[in-house]
C-alpha cells in the first residue's frame, strides 16, 4: 500500500487532523493552524514518520527530510510566547533513500514576527519526514491541557514543530512506534520518552554483524580505527553507529560510562559498570586446583557404531556412545546417521522401524509446510509484507553462504536451491521468528551432511530449538550468555578480566559472533562439523560452549596483555582469529577447564548454576584412561581464603524470580579485583 502523493511503502499509522500551530495567535485563527496528515510508513526495513499539509501535493523542493544531514534540516525551537523559524539562508541537495525524494532543496530565511515561511505561491507550506532510526526523544503534552501534542527531537538535536492532535489523541501513534523502537520514560521528565533504537527487525543488525569480511574490516580500521572496529566487527545495532557519528576516530580510549551506554543500547537490559545490586554477594577468591591434561581420541567409526546397535537397530549404550563422540567426534561417513540422534530428530532409544515411520511422517509434514509458501501467488505476496521480507532476506543470504564450499559453489547450484527452500519452509514452521540473518550459517553444515532436504530441515528445526533465544527480539539468550561468560572468565583469571575492563572491553562484546552462531565463522567448515557434534552431546557440563570461549581467550591472553592492546586492537585481534584456531587444541583446553571446575569443592554457586553442577553428581570423561567416572561436586560458598574475588552469586532464592537473577540486567556487575 502506498501513501497517496507521498512516500511509497506500507502505511503503519495514518491520522488526519494533526495540526501545526504556526504562531502564537488565537487557536481559532485559521491562518495560524495548518491542518495535516501524519503517517508512519515501512519500506525496505526502514520506518519513516511523515507529516504534510492535508491540502498539499508537494514537490521535492518543499519537503524537509530530517535526519540524513543536519545541514539540510530546518531547525525549530519554541519560545514561551512565540515560535521562530531560525537559521541563515542555506541550500543543499542530496540523494535520499526513499522513492519519493530525489533531491531536497530549500532556503531558510530568518523570521522574527512568528509567521511561517512563505512559499513560492504565496501560501504557507510546511512539511517534514524523518527516519525512525534518527529519533532521539518524544516530548508529550500534559494531561488535561486541551489537545494533546507531541514534539519530536532527533539525534542531532533538531527539534521539529509540535504536532497537535485535534481529532483523537496521540496514543495510537505511540503504540505504532513502539512496534519498532523501545520507548522509555526519562528519569528527569516524565513527559519525555527516550528512544532506545532496538529495531524490532533484528535482521539488519545481524546482517551488519555477520557480513563484514576480514579484509574489508582491516581496510576500514586503517582509515578510522575506532568506528571501524565498533561498527564493522561488533556491529549489532545501528544505534551504536549513530552514537559514534561525530566522534574523534583517533581516540583509542572511550570513557567507561560511554561504552556502557553503547552496550546497554545494543543489548537492552545488559548493564555494565553499575553499582552492585541487592541479591548478590562478593565471594572470596578460591583455588581451583590443578588443571588436568586431557587428550582427544580418534573419531567414532561406522564399524564401532554398528557394533553398538542391537538387532532392532536400537543403540545399546547411549551414554557411552555420547562419551565417545565427545572425546573424538564422528567419522564423516557416520555423521548423516548420528547427527539425527544428537539433534533429537531421532529418539536415542528408537528402533529402525520406528525411525522409518517417523521419517515418513516428518516428510509429509515438511512438504505440507513447503506447499504453504510455494502456493502463495504474486498477488497474495504483495499483501503479505512479512513473507516478502523473509523471502528477500533469504535470497540475499543464500547467495553468499559458504560459496567457497564445493557443495554450494557456482551458479544455479542445487544446494543453494535447497538452502532457500528449507529456510522459507522454516518461516512457515515458526512464523513468529521467521528468518533472521545468521540462520543460514546454522543450516548450511546440516544440509551438507544430510544431503537430504527433509532430514536437513528437521535437524535444523531441532538446532533452532536450542538457538532460538539468540535470535529473538529481546536477545535474552545473548544477554544471559555474555553475563555468564564474564562470570566464568573472572573465576579463571581475574587479572585478565581487570585488564580487559581497563580497556573498556570487560563486557566481552567481541565474543558476540562466537555465541550468536556457535563459532560458525571462526573455524573452517570441516572443523565446525567436529565442534558442533561434540557440543551436541551436552557433555561434560551445561554451557560447554562458554568454556570454549574461555579457552580461546585464555590462549590469546598473553599476546593481548604483553602487547598492551587497547580497545581497537582487541577487537581487531579477536576478529582476525577466524580460521586460525585449532579445534582439537581448544576442545582439549575447554574440557580441562570443565574438569578443573568439576573437581573443585568450593565452586561459587553462580558458577555451579551456569555449568549445571549444583547438588548433583556430574559425569565427566576420565582424562587419563578414557574410562568414565562419576565426579561428585558440592557447590559451597561457606569457606574461602581471605583474599577476595568478586564473583557474582545469587543469594538465597525466596521466590521463582530470584533463581533467575544471574540472567537479569542487574547480574553483570563485575568489579575489578
Amino acid at each position: 500500500m502506498a501513501a497517496a502523493g507521498g512516500v511509497s511503502g506500507q502505511i503503519i499509522y495514518e491520522q488526519e487532523g494533526v495540526y501545526i500551530h504556526s504562531s502564537c495567535g488565537k487557536v481559532n485563527d485559521q491562518d495560524n493552524l495548518i491542518s495535516g496528515i501524519l503517517r508512519v510508513l515501512e519500506k525496505d526495513a526502514e520506518v519513516i514518520v511523515d507529516w504534510r499539509p492535508l491540502d498539499d501535493t508537494l514537490d521535492s523542493s518543499s519537503i524537509l527530510y530530517a535526519g540524513k544531514d543536519s545541514s539540510s534540516v530546518v531547525e525549530w525551537t519554541q519560545a514561551p510566547k512565540e515560535r521562530a523559524h531560525r537559521g541563515s539562508e542555506h541550500q543543499t541537495s542530496y540523494e535520499a533513500e526513499w522513492d519519493m525524494v530525489n533531491t531536497v532543496s530549500f532556503k531558510k530565511k530568518p523570521h522574527t514576527n512568528g509567521d511561517a515561511p512563505s512559499h513560492r505561491n504565496g501560501k504557507s507550506k510546511w512539511s517534514f519526514l524523518f527516519s525512525l532510526a534518527d529519533l532521539k526523544s518524544i516530548k508529550q503534552s500534559k494531561e488535561g491541557m486541551g489537545w494533546s501534542y507531541l514534539v519530536f527531537c532527533l539525534k542531532d538535536d533538531v527539534i521539529l514543530p509540535a504536532l497537535h492532535f485535534h481529532q483523537g489523541d496521540s496514543k495510537l501513534l505511540i503504540e505504532s512506534l513502539e512496534k519498532y523502537v523501545v520507548l522509555c520514560e526519562s528519569p528527569q521528565d516524565n513527559r519525555t520518552l527516550l528512544v532506545n533504537c532496538q529495531n524490532k527487525s533484528l535482521s539488519q543488525s545481524f546482517e551488519n554483524l555477520l557480513d563484514e569480511p576480514a579484509y574489508g574490516l582491516i581496510q576500514k580500521i586503517k582509515k578510522d580505527p575506532y568506528t571501524a572496529t565498533m561498527v564493522g566487527f561488533s556491529k549489532v545495532t545501528n544505534y551504536i553507529f549513530d552514537s559514534l557519528r561525530g566522534s574523534d576516530p583517533s581516540t583509542n580510549q572511550r570513557p567507561p560510562s560511554e561504552m556502557a551506554d553503547f552496550l546497554s543500547d545494543a543489548i537492552p537490559g545488559l548493564k555494565i559498570n553499575q553499582q552492585e545490586e541487592p541479591g548478590f554477594e562478593v565471594i572470596t577468591r578460591i583455588d581451583l586446583g590443578e588443571r588436568p591434561v586431557v587428550q582427544r581420541r580418534e573419531p567414532v567409526s561406522l564399524e564401532e557404531w554398528t557394533k553398538s546397535v542391537d538387532s532392532e537397530g536400537r543403540l545399546l549404550n547411549v551414554e557411552n556412545m555420547k562419551q565417545r563422540i565427545f572425546r573424538g567426534g564422528l567419522s564423516h561417513s557416520l555423521r548423516k546417521q548420528a547427527w539425527k540422534f544428537l539433534l533429537g530428530y531421532f529418539p536415542w532409544d528408537s528402533t529402525k522401524e520406528e525411525r522409518t515411520q517417523l521419517q515418513k511422517q516428518k516428510t509429509d509434514e515438511y512438504f505440507r509446510m513447503k506447499l504453504q509458501w510455494k502456493s502463495v501467488s504474486e498477488e497474495q505476496e504483495k499483501r503479505n509484507s512479512r513473507l516478502r521480507d523473509y523471502r528477500s532476506l533469504i535470497e540475499k543470504d543464500v547467495n553468499r553462504t559458504d560459496r567457497t564450499n564445493k557443495f554450494y559453489e557456482g551458479q544455479d547450484n542445487p544446494g543453494l536451491i535447497l538452502l532457500h527452500d528449507i529456510l522459507m519452509t522454516y518461516c512457515m514452521y515458526d512464523f513468529d521468528l521467521g528468518y533472521i540473518q545468521g540462520m543460514s550459517d546454522l543450516l548450511s553444515p546440516l544440509l551438507y551432511v544430510m544431503e537430504n532436504e527433509v532430514d536437513a530441515f528437521w535437524c535444523f528445526a531441532s538446532y533452532m530449538d536450542q538457538m532460538h533465544q539468540n535470535f529473538e527480539e529481546q536477545m535474552q539468550g545473548m544477554k544471559t550468555q555474555l553475563i555468564q561468560l564474564s562470570t566464568l572468565l573472572r573465576l579463571l583469571d581475574s587479572g585478565f578480566c581487570s585488564y580487559l575492563e581497563s580497556q573498556d572491553s570487560g563486557y566481552l562484546y567481541f565474543c558476540f559472533r562466537w555465541l550468536l552462531i556457535r563459532f560458525k565463522r571462526e573455524f573452517s567448515f570441516l572443523d565446525i562439523l567436529r565442534l558442533w557434534e561434540v557440543m551436541w552431546t551436552e557433555l561434560p557440563c551445561k554451557n560447554f560452549h562458554l568454556l570454549l570461549c574461555c579457552a580461546i581467550l585464555e590462549s590469546e591472553k598473553q599476546q593481548i596483555m604483553e602487547k598492551h592492546y587497547g580497545f581497537n586492537e582487541i577487537l581487531k585481534h579477536i576478529n582476525e582469529l577466524s580460521m586460525k584456531i585449532d579445534v582439537e587444541d581448544i576442545l582439549c583446553k575447554a574440557e580441562a577447564i570443565s574438569l578443573q571446575m568439576a573437581q573443585c569443592k568450593e565452586l561459587p554457586q553462580a558458577v555451579c548454576e551456569i555449568l549445571g553442577l549444583q547438588n548433583s553428581d556430574v559425569t565427566t570423561p576420565d582424562s587419563d584412561t578414557g574410562e568414565d567416572e562419576n565426579v561428585g561436586t558440592t557447590c559451597s560458598t561457606s569457606a574461602f581464603p581471605s583474599n577476595t574475588l568478586p564473583i557474582l552469586a545469587a543469594s538465597e532464592a525466596k521466590d521463582d524470580s530470584s533463581a533467575q537473577t544471574l540472567a537479569s540486567p542487574n547480574a553483570c556487575r563485575l568489579t575489578p579485583a
